[in-house]
């Protein structure tokens, strides 16, 4: 991002689309995904870092809300923050998407999300 706009000084950045895929796993009706919520922490921080240094960041995704076909893939990846059981279409909110929800319902309330 830094390079970015040292290379195109004057636009505004956003991350449209960061993410990974993991195996995850609905066990109890939960799906502990700690490798994509550390991701998602890890690359929002950089965000952050990002935006101190003067990147004009206004906007970033998370790839992606639930579970789908991947083109490359099929649906032996899964990069949701939902988890989506293809047979029922049954859908679990992740751990990385109860914490994504978190931390955007905190920024709400703090001001610091539109």
């Amino acid at each position: 991002m830094k390079r970015l706009h040292a290379d195109y000084p004057g636009v505004t950045l956003a991350v449209t689309e960061n993410g990974a895929a993991f195996p995850d796993k609905l066990v109890g009706g939960q799906v502990a995904d700690s490798e994509r919520l550390d991701y998602v922490r890890e690359h929002l921080n950089a965000c952050a870092v990002a935006i101190e240094e003067g990147v004009p960041l206004v906007a970033y995704f998370a790839w992606s809300l639930a579970d789908n076909f991947e083109w490359a893939w099929g649906y032996t990846k899964r990069f949701g923050l939902v988890y989506v059981d293809f047979e029922t279409g049954q859908r679990v909110v992740k751990d990385s998407g109860k914490w994504y929800g978190d931390l955007v319902r905190q920024a709400r309330s703090n001001g610091e999300a539109k």
